[in-house]
C-alpha cells in the first residue's frame, strides 16, 4: 500500500509531466540536428564512433534548448497570459506549477552539462556557454533591440562549435560558422517582423524589443542578411579544399540557398508567416523538399562524387 506522500508525488507527476512535456518543446528539438553540421562536411559522416558522439551531444543539446524553454516561460509567465497564442501553454494557463518546472529546468542543464563534459571537456564548455547566454537572455538581453536576434543566432553557432569539437574537424570550412550565423539572423529578424505584422500596435506589451523595431527597419535588416548569406555560401563552395568537393562543384547547391531564401521571404510577406520557422520548414512542402534536396546534393557532391 503506498503512503500518502507517494500517493502525493504520483498525482503531483500526473499533473505536471503532460504539461512539462509540452514546455520542454520536443517539437523544436529538430533545431539541434545542426550539431551534426561538422561531421557531414568534414567528411566523417561514417566514422561509427564519432557520429554515435555527436548523437549523445544532440540529446544533450535537446536536454539543454529544453530547459531553456522552460525558464523562458517562466520569465515570461505574465506577458504570455497576455498573448493570442503563448496564452495557452501550460505555464501560462496554470497546467504547469512553476515550482516544479524550475526543478525540472535546472535537473535538464544539469544532466546535459554533465554529459557532454564526461564526453569532451571543451564541448562540455561550450554547453555551459550556451546555457549561460541563455540564461542573459531571458532575464535581460532579449530587450536589448538587434542584440535580442543576435543572441539566439549565437545560439546555433554554439550548436554547430560543439559538433565541431566533438568530431575534431579539419577541413570545416569558416564560412559555413559565417553561413549558419547568417542564417540563423535571418530566420531571427524573420520571426520578429511576423511578431509585429500580428500584434500590431500591442506588440511592445508582449515584448519590450518590439517596441524598438518597426518593418521597415526589420526589411532593411533583413535584406543586408540575405544577401550576405548567399554570398557567404557562394564562397565557401568555391573554397574546394574545406568543400570537400574538387573544383568547386558545391556550387552546384547555391540554387537550393536561393531558393530557401526567396521562398521564406514569400511566406513573411506574401503569406504572413515566420513566427515559427523550425515549423514553418515541415509545414510549407516546397520549403522541406528544396532542404531535403540541398541536404541530397551536398552528400552527394561529399562522399560520392
Amino acid at each position: 500500500m503506498k503512503s500518502p506522500d507517494d500517493l502525493d508525488m504520483s498525482i503531483m507527476l500526473r499533473r505536471n509531466l503532460p504539461g512539462l512535456w509540452k514546455t520542454m518543446r520536443p517539437h523544436q528539438w529538430t533545431k539541434n540536428i545542426i550539431v551534426y553540421a561538422a561531421l557531414v562536411f568534414d567528411g566523417k559522416f561514417f566514422d561509427a564512433t564519432l557520429f554515435w558522439q555527436t548523437t549523445l551531444v544532440f540529446v544533450c543539446f535537446c536536454l539543454a534548448s529544453s530547459s531553456v524553454y522552460i525558464l523562458n516561460d517562466l520569465v515570461d509567465v505574465e506577458k504570455d497570459r497576455l498573448h493570442p497564442k503563448k496564452r495557452l501553454r501550460p505555464l501560462p494557463n496554470g497546467q504547469l506549477d512553476p515550482t516544479f518546472a524550475l526543478v525540472a529546468a535546472a535537473v535538464l542543464a544539469s544532466v546535459s552539462l554533465l554529459i557532454t563534459t564526461w564526453l569532451n571537456m571543451w564541448v562540455g564548455l561550450v554547453t555551459l556557454a550556451y546555457l549561460l547566454q541563455n540564461v542573459a537572455y531571458s532575464f535581460y538581453l532579449k530587450h536589448i533591440v538587434i542584440v535580442d536576434v543576435m543572441v539566439l543566432a549565437l545560439g546555433f553557432l554554439l550548436r554547430v562549435v560543439a559538433g565541431a569539437m566533438n568530431a575534431q574537424v579539419a577541413n570545416f570550412s569558416p564560412w559555413l560558422y559565417v553561413c549558419v550565423t547568417l542564417v540563423s539572423l535571418f530566420l531571427g529578424f524573420g520571426k520578429r517582423r511576423q511578431e509585429i505584422a500580428l500584434l500590431e500596435g500591442d506588440a511592445a506589451n508582449h515584448r519590450a524589443s518590439l517596441q524598438e523595431y518597426n518593418l521597415p527597419l526589420l526589411d532593411q535588416i533583413i535584406g543586408i542578411v540575405t544577401t550576405s548569406t548567399f554570398l557567404t555560401y557562394t564562397l565557401y563552395g568555391i573554397e574546394a579544399q574545406t568543400a570537400l568537393a574538387a573544383d568547386g562543384r558545391m556550387l552546384l547547391t547555391t540554387p537550393f540557398v536561393f531558393y530557401f531564401i526567396a521562398r521564406y521571404l514569400y511566406l513573411i510577406h506574401v503569406k504572413k508567416l515566420g513566427g515559427a520557422p523550425d515549423e514553418l520548414l515541415f509545414r510549407d512542402r516546397a520549403l522541406l523538399l528544396n532542404s531535403g534536396l540541398w541536404a541530397l546534393s551536398v552528400f552527394v557532391l561529399i562522399y560520392l562524387w
